[in-house]
């Protein structure tokens, strides 16, 4: 089988910063409306009032600061919540694959690759736009890619598992270079009106060019010496939304049409997977977790992903072990760990491992050893 390495990676960034104090100006606005609408429920005990939300509870419970967003003035009306995005024909480009060539682009550019070279296209992603034609055809029209190309979705974990797909491609020669395009438009499917998950998500898109060693021209390679994935069911972290629910005749506004999760139930169960997941793949390959020389972990809360890394080494964690983008991007599903990936590799030297790792609803957990050329 052929060795494969990543040659090259992107990032879009959306052009809309939300601070947590705008945010929270917006959702205590929303509050105080509801409340005072349902003031005579609330009084006769009928209906529980919503509190408010805060800058310190929102960074104690996540190490969230901010996030970008494709369109933020809907966010932050109150009477409305959500995004205001405009619906585009279909012979326009659509607003997923749109960020996804972007940041296709950027990763191409990296690996010194053109969508010529590509035979390969997976859009892994956490929510899709629609059902088909699918995103990642789209995306492979727009960068005059060949080959083939196909949607797959595992929520936060998309896409580690987009990666090991791409990696099995490149090995058994059904295809020789496979871009990986994670595009993440989260504010979408966010519940921007429940105080408990209002501050998680924020929108991106990254992209990783997985190809043949033989074929690679850039400068900075990394092997990938091994993935690992695994699921289990869990209700724990859910949505509801789909083409069934006209037929179901339900409110496509019900709250179950968007994110929601039992936090507590998720953090206490999936850092022992998580953890346990790593360190069975690095034993498997005989590497000790002491030995990694940095972990790019999924970015959903900062507490989780120090506990998980402390697991591992047995230490304290800091940044330069477990670096973090969850400050500055909030949670951006399955693009979380190649954001940090992107951004925080450049420093490591020829020889040096590391494990990109993701996990999330399912529950789900993938997580991909490489080390740098």
């Amino acid at each position: 089988m052929s060795a494969v390495v990543i040659s090259g990676t992107g990032l879009y960034q959306p052009p809309y910063t939300i601070t947590n104090a705008e945010l929270v100006e917006a959702f205590n606005a929303y509050v105080d409306g509801y409340n005072a609408e349902h003031a005579a429920d609330i009084e006769a005990g009928t209906l529980q009032p919503l509190s408010h939300s805060s800058v310190e509870f929102i960074e104690k419970a996540s190490g969230i600061k901010q996030r970008y967003v494709m369109e933020k003035s809907g966010i932050l009306d109150p009477k409305r919540m959500y995004p205001r995005f405009q619906e585009r024909s279909d012979d326009q480009l659509s607003m997923l694959a749109e960020i996804g060539v972007e940041a296709a682009k950027k990763a191409l550019e990296a690996a010194g690759k053109t969508g010529a070279d590509v035979d390969g296209v997976i859009c892994a992603c956490s929510n899709l736009q629609r059902a088909y034609p699918a995103i990642a055809i789209e995306i492979q029209h727009a960068l005059g890619a060949g080959g083939y190309a196909f949607d797959m979705n595992v929520a936060c974990s998309a896409a580690t598992f987009g990666l090991a797909q791409a990696v099995n491609a490149v090995q058994t020669g059904a295809a020789k270079c496979v871009l990986v395009i994670n595009p993440e438009i989260t504010s979408g499917h966010q519940e921007w009106k429940d105080r408990d998950c209002h501050f998680i998500f924020g929108d991106v898109a990254t992209a990783t060019v997985v190809e043949r060693a033989d074929t690679a021209t850039a400068a900075e390679q990394w092997d990938i010496v091994g993935s690992h994935l695994a699921t289990q069911f869990s209700n724990n972290i859910r949505n509801n939304f789909g083409y069934l629910n006209r037929s179901e005749d339900s409110d496509p506004k019900a709250r179950d049409k968007t994110f929601r999760q039992e936090g507590r139930k998720v953090f206490k169960e999936v850092v022992p997977v998580a953890a346990a997941h790593i360190e069975t793949q690095l034993g498997a390959l005989s590497i000790q977790p002491t030995d990694v020389r940095r972990f790019w972990l999924h970015q959903a809360n900062l507490s989780m992903n120090q506990l998980i890394v402390k697991k591992l080494i047995g230490a304290e964690v800091t940044p330069d072990v477990a670096p973090l983008i969850l400050d500055e991007y909030a949670n951006t599903s399955s693009a979380g760990s190649i954001i940090a990936f992107h951004k925080y590799r450049g420093d490591l030297k020829s020889g040096d491992t590391g494990v990109i790792c993701s996990f999330g609803a399912g529950y789900s957990v993938g997580s991909v050893v490489v080390r740098k050329r």
